[in-house]
């Protein structure tokens, strides 16, 4: 029976990598697999070593002060994968630790073949290793189609699958009605899936739904959280004494409640692309700690931090970091665009724009036929 160890570092990646699994069990009964996975890999009935959430950090200031504790959960991971002897690693994302425990596992063993699912982004910053990837890693599979020249260049072996989360999606008929009550407009808030970001960001959406509920009375705002955060977020809006808001943590929920929104807000990140591929016009919002910033800042060499304003060379989609992102600048940003409708429609328009050339239709299943050629 072959075998393939499939490691992902954060919840976006957990969620990236069962797309391209649940197509390979589709397709192939002989596989066996481990992992260091997460809430939608465990779905697909696949272990993880451990919690991912040990792996889960936020920033370079914080991955420094667990400098020690990464390092030997690298280490750990390492000899897990050595130890399962797998076929194939397949990694996810999360390039600071994925990548490490690929070149590691490669330099032990090298007869199993790596393969890296979306790319560094090394059309942001550190293109210089991509020289590095090339001892390594056997295949590169790329989410969008600006990526592959920088491969190329290299000779290193790249596929380009398109994006999982921008396929169609199953539907069906969830029931909202215990969530949104007396036929409230939604508004879909994104405050991350990590706890540092949860814990810098909520404050300021808390201060920005409170202001919008000072001038609109018909608004309902749902929190798409994780399961492990979701009941944090309840007791934080209970505290808050917010009664038009609410968190959620099922999939096809989130789903649900994301089409059926008229405006979203969301941390900066994958989640953007979901936005905009159910056409929902939106804002970007992040904020980091100062000496994160300064470092960010020294390292990348692009103006935006959103995917559609990098792709469409513009800002297309309005962002606000750091000192922008404040409840008054949230609200005034958000009251503007909701008063322009023109300026709203084309914002969706132009995004869709970037999003079809992002969509393969068959992501899952490109990436999968690579995967096979491997075994």
């Amino acid at each position: 029976m072959k075998k393939i160890f499939v490691l992902t570092g954060e919840p976006s990646g957990d969620k990236l990598a069962s797309k391209v699994i649940a197509q390979l069990q589709n397709s192939r009964s002989d596989l066996e697999y481990l992992s260091v996975g997460g809430e939608h890999l465990k779905s697909l009935g696949i272990k993880s070593i451990y919690d991912l959430k040990e792996i889960t950090y936020l920033g370079f200031t914080r991955v420094l002060l667990n400098v020690f504790k990464i390092k030997s959960k690298i280490n750990e991971t390492v000899n897990e994968v050595i130890k399962f002897k797998p076929d194939i690693l397949l990694t996810i994302d999360s390039p600071d630790f994925t990548l490490r425990v690929a070149k590691k596992v490669k330099r032990r063993d090298p007869s199993i073949k790596t393969i890296h699912f979306v790319a560094p982004q090394v059309w942001v910053w550190r293109e210089r290793r991509l020289k590095q990837l090339k001892l390594f890693l056997d295949h590169v599979l790329l989410l969008f189609p600006f990526e592959k020249e920088y491969f190329d260049k290299e000779g290193i072996q790249s596929t380009i699958t398109g994006h999982p989360l921008l396929e169609e999606q199953e539907k069906g008929k969830v029931d909202t009605s215990q969530i949104i009550k007396d036929n409230k407009k939604i508004f879909s808030i994104y405050s991350g899936s990590r706890l540092s970001e949860i814990n810098i960001l909520t404050p300021i959406l808390f201060e920005f739904v409170k202001k919008m509920n000072d001038k609109y009375k018909d608004l309902f705002f749902v929190f798409h959280s994780t399961s492990e955060y979701v009941q944090l977020i309840k007791n934080l809006l209970l505290k808050e004494g917010l009664k038009n808001c609410d968190a959620i943590a099922d999939e096809k929920t989130k789903s649900h409640i994301l089409k059926s929104s008229m405006f979203a807000v969301a941390k900066s990140g994958t989640i953007s692309l979901e936005i905009c591929n159910n056409k929902i016009p939106s804002i970007i919002i992040y904020k980091m700690g100062m000496i994160n910033f300064f470092i960010v800042k020294l390292l990348v060499k692009v103006k935006f931090a959103n995917i559609i304003n990098i792709a469409s060379g513009k800002e297309i989609i309005p962002e606000l970091l750091q000192s922008h992102c404040n409840p008054t600048k949230i609200y005034n940003t958000v009251n503007n665009l909701l008063n322009n409708k023109q300026e709203l429609e084309e914002q969706v328009r132009e995004s869709q724009e970037i999003v079809k050339k992002f969509r393969t239709g068959k992501s899952a299943e490109i990436a999968c036929s690579v995967i096979k050629n491997y075994l």
